[in-house]
């Protein structure tokens, strides 16, 4: 059974720093290709937020938070980490890991095929 399970939310203030991790199990690694991060605050769609490719490690950020937030791979866990700095009130959010393991550029929800729960991200001004 697929699971992703975040971590690392909570409420902290603007300008503070949050690291979130998603612990992915469940799969066969050698088909996995990307996983990714998403966001949704309420009454706004889901937000594409970084990318990982899982061989090799390229990332791709959005522009809203391209410079503040660093996705990387921890290979020991098996997991994947964002990290997110200089956080903003606008960053309010739940928090999503997604998995993909088709050959889907991956800036899309609808390209993701596993999704974990969501961690809940406040940032108070």
């Amino acid at each position: 059974q697929v699971q992703l399970v975040e971590s690392g939310g909570g409420l902290t203030q603007a300008g503070d720093s949050l690291r979130l991790s998603c612990a992915v199990s469940g799969l066969n690694f050698n088909s996995l290709i990307t996983t990714g991060w998403f966001r949704q605050a309420p009454g706004k769609e889901r937000e594409f937020l970084a990318l990982l490719r899982w061989n090799g490690g390229r990332t791709y950020y959005a522009d809203s938070v391209k410079g503040r937030f660093t996705m990387s791979r921890d290979n020991a866990k098996t997991a994947v980490d964002l990290q997110m700095n200089s956080l903003k009130p606008e960053d309010t959010a739940v928090y999503y890991c997604a998995a993909q393991n088709r050959a889907t550029f991956g800036l899309r929800s609808s390209d993701y095929d596993y999704w974990g729960q969501g961690t809940q991200v406040t940032v108070s001004p």
